[in-house]
């Protein structure tokens, strides 16, 4: 039976409230829609990033600064004039990585060894050597992720993991915030990008504390944009899904998992008109699974894929 021969069935008030109902809802999601349109235009055909570079302050400070996303944004903010603070716990690969910095793109480097696993050695350390520097960028990168998918209560040497996914994806960035902050609230300008992940805008089982922690990362920047817009500075979330990077143990970049390079142009380019990115062609990704699957449909969809990648993983384990 068609919408008009039930409607007709109806007493006259009856049939008038539903078809205005109907009215009222197709022009809400009409509008909806029309929106997001005009907003995805906004974004991705007049985004150029322009606001982040030395107009904010001299310098810019990445956390996990030596691979991957770390890395390409730290590269990508040298291009753009900034020198770079870069925070990672290698010495060997920091020393070569601002040593490239500098002599590609000539600008001051500094470097801190530190690991985030470790949050009561390093923090002093850190704010000893950020001391005097004005800075304009915040990237919040330094993360970790389980070495392949399982079980809460079956992870490997689970106490210490907890530990470490807590202190590296969620502390770090909180108390680098902390260290960074006051000084853009000085001068009332600023950008803050905390990279969570997309697996932090649904629940991932088997990646369940790492899902939860850049939930977190994603909570917190978004509540910290909305505290402090209106003085100066910007907190961006960056929610990618697959990236060519080492901590996701993707070689060779394809349409769909970009190299970090190309995924950091994108993201720089929302700055100031989005805060919160999937950036790239994450964005329709995310766009897929935030709003049209049904998250519990999203959290099954994780859990199957997972299952797979966990057994493939036992299972070469096991031959080994």
């Amino acid at each position: 039976m068609v919408a008009s021969e039930m409607l007709a069935g109806l007493p006259v008030p009856c049939a008038r409230f539903f078809f205005y109902v109907g009215v009222l809802a197709a022009s809400w999601w009409g509008v909806r829609a029309a929106w997001r349109l005009l907003s995805a235009v906004r974004v991705w055909g007049l985004g150029r990033g322009t606001q982040v570079g030395p107009g904010l302050g001299k310098w810019a400070v990445v956390t996990g600064a030596t691979d991957g996303i770390g890395k390409a944004y730290a590269e990508e903010l040298a291009r753009r004039g900034m020198s770079i603070v870069l925070i990672s716990r290698s010495q060997d690969k920091l020393d070569e990585v601002a040593k490239n910095i500098r002599e590609k793109f000539k600008v001051e480097t500094k470097v801190i060894a530190a690991d985030f696993g470790k949050p009561a050695e390093i923090y002093e350390r850190i704010e000893v050597g950020l001391k005097s520097l004005e800075i304009g960028v915040l990237v919040n990168n330094v993360g970790v992720s389980y070495e392949y998918p399982e079980y809460f209560l079956d992870i490997p040497d689970l106490d210490n993991t907890l530990d470490m996914l807590i202190n590296i994806n969620i502390t770090s960035v909180c108390k680098m915030t902390r260290l960074v902050m006051p000084g853009m609230l000085e001068r009332s300008k600023g950008v803050i990008l905390n990279i969570s992940s997309a697996s932090g805008m649904y629940p991932v089982p088997l990646l369940t504390v790492y899902s939860a922690t850049k939930a977190f990362v994603d909570f917190f920047s978004r509540g910290l944009q909305a505290e402090y817009r209106n003085k100066g500075i910007t907190v961006q979330s960056v929610l990618p899904f697959f990236v060519a990077t080492k901590l996701s143990k993707i070689r060779k970049p394809t349409w769909d998992k970009p190299s970090p390079e190309h995924y950091v142009r994108s993201a720089l380019n929302t700055v100031g008109l989005q805060t919160r990115t999937n950036a790239t062609c994450h964005a329709l990704m995310g766009w897929v699974t935030g709003s049209v699957l049904p998250s519990c449909l999203a959290t099954k969809l994780a859990m199957n894929v997972n299952k797979g990648l966990r057994a493939r993983f036992l299972k070469r384990a096991k031959k080994n």
